[in-house]
């Protein structure tokens, strides 16, 4: 055979297999029901305890005048920080005027996520300030590794957001740093991403970054950022977290109110008393935004671990954890909002066995519960505290399977496959029917992680563990990394508005 011939052959063969690939999907349309672990009864309890909360015991508005002012104006009472609201309150601005779903843009189109529903999208982990691999251990996270990540994101097919903070860039300036996380988000991805809210000013450089790529009415009209405001629990919230909420309510951005709770130390141990407290902390925040904006899109999350009572550290992965998500998402879906919760929480240090059950837990546990935005999908370690590059990977390949278990069964005519029982029939095999040869490339998840081999095999493979797997494959994503296409114009507005921001005021290690 010529030369051109087996290179036509090899060409053919690799178009086929272009062919069979699937189309990506933008984000994960549910077919399979939400469980819920409630009935309407109990979960309308938990609902009047919340509202009893925000009645008789309040929530403290810290430094935020404005805030305050709006929830009075509203119908609230304050004494000082202390803001008590009529019981329904809240929900009634809610349920008046924020949407029940809404699609956030990005810079390609094809990547438009729409939240809310019967849709669940996947995001990285968020805010870490360490990162771990197996060649480098832990060390403090960088800007290159958050390019790094932000570039994984983008690889992995079964991620649907680039995310937020990845991990703390702690070589750049605290200050600062907010400018080049957003850039990495535009430059280095173009699926949609999170924005700063560690300053109401970070956040408004982030509103104005995205008007460089999206236009200024664009923005205005659309949701292009998801942004995460937490509550400082118990019932607390501070001006950086409204003031950031403020900011992208004004703009018609989403914001994303989770409450962060320890259980035992920052609400009580119950997981009735967890979700009705932050509920409570979430209707306030989602409120405050629709005051500021009506109808500026808000997704009530909530990111609660449990506490080992012997030393205090938080705990993940644990059924109490996993009813609260739970409990969260139906109360969600009766106030008519998006919910965000789950991902891959885990205590683990290194990406060995209890990471991986402390994770799947938590993911599979979100996908049941019907999660809309599930932040720290991928990469998760060490409670938070670092990002892990193999954990990464391993982490997508779940998030591969969440999909295909969300796709239900398949009750078509190929699904049902009684042509196939009726060729093959009794002590006979299936290896060589026509079903078999017709659906063997598509019928089962293949994963990218797992090692499925005979021992003999494995041995002969050279004995690699799940994470040394991991190293070479987020390796191999990184090495084969081409960037999306960017305007070179709006690249240099990016990169001038950028530098003529940070030179006008001093860099600064301080939040």
């Amino acid at each position: 055979m010529s030369r051109d011939g087996r290179s036509g052959g090899r060409r053919g063969r690799a178009a086929a297999n272009a062919a069979e690939t699937p189309v990506r999907d933008p984000y994960i349309k549910r077919k399979i029901p939400p469980y819920s672990v409630l009935g309407d009864a109990d979960l309308a309890i938990l609902e009047h305890n919340a509202d009893t909360i925000l009645e008789e015991i309040g929530i403290d508005i810290k430094d935020d005048p404005e805030a305050i002012a709006l929830f009075v104006a509203a119908g609230a009472t304050a004494d000082g920080v202390r803001v008590r609201f009529p019981r329904g309150m809240c929900r009634e601005i809610i349920q008046n005027n924020a949407p029940s779903i809404f699609t956030q843009y990005a810079r390609n189109p094809e990547n438009n996520v729409v939240i809310g529903g019967n849709n669940t999208v996947l995001v990285p982990a968020y805010g870490s300030p360490f990162v771990y691999s197996r060649e480098g251990g832990r060390r403090y996270a960088t800007i290159e590794d958050f390019r790094n990540f932000v570039k994984l994101a983008y690889a992995a097919d079964s991620l649907h957001h680039s995310g937020g903070t990845i991990c703390e860039p702690v070589d750049l300036p605290v200050n600062k740093r907010h400018f080049d996380m957003v850039y990495s988000h535009i430059k280095y991805s173009d699926k949609p991403f999170m924005g700063s809210v560690t300053h109401p000013q970070r956040a408004e450089d982030t509103v104005s970054m995205s008007k460089i790529v999206f236009g200024d009415d664009f923005v205005e009209e659309n949701c292009i950022t998801v942004n995460l405001i937490n509550a400082n629990s118990p019932l607390t919230f501070d001006e950086t977290m409204l003031g950031a909420l403020k900011v992208y309510a004004r703009h018609n951005q989403a914001t994303m109110v989770s409450p962060f709770i320890v259980a035992g130390a920052m609400s009580p141990v119950t997981v009735a008393a967890v979700a009705a407290q932050s509920l409570a902390e979430g209707m306030c925040g989602m409120a405050l935004a629709q005051l500021v904006r009506p109808g500026a899109p808000v997704i009530y999350g909530n990111f609660v671990s449990s506490m080992s009572m012997q030393s205090g550290a938080p705990t993940f992965g644990t059924p109490e954890a996993s009813l609260i998500i739970n409990c969260g998402a139906a109360l969600a879906r009766r106030l008519g909002v998006p919910f965000r919760s789950a991902g891959g929480f885990n205590a683990s240090k290194v990406p060995d066995a209890q990471a991986a059950y402390e994770s799947a837990n938590t993911l599979q546990q979100g996908l049941l519960a019907g999660v809309n935005f599930m932040l720290h999908t991928a990469g998760w370690l060490e409670g938070g505290l670092a990002m892990g590059y193999e954990k990464f990977v391993m982490d997508c390949d779940q998030a591969a399977m969440m999909a295909i278990y969300s796709k239900g069964v398949d009750m078509s005519e190929n699904g049902q496959a009684l042509d196939a029982i009726r060729e093959v029939g009794p002590g006979q095999h299936f290896l060589g029917c026509s079903h078999t040869q017709d659906n063997f490339k598509t019928a089962f998840y293949r994963s990218t992680i797992a090692d499925n081999n005979s021992y003999e095999q494995w041995i002969e493979d050279g004995k690699q563990d799940a994470e040394q797997r991991a190293e070479k494959l987020y390796k191999d994503m990184l090495g084969s990394y081409v960037a999306p296409e960017l305007d070179p114009v709006i690249d240099a507005k990016l990169v001038a508005f950028m530098e003529e921001k940070k030179a006008s005021f001093p860099d600064s290690n301080i939040s």
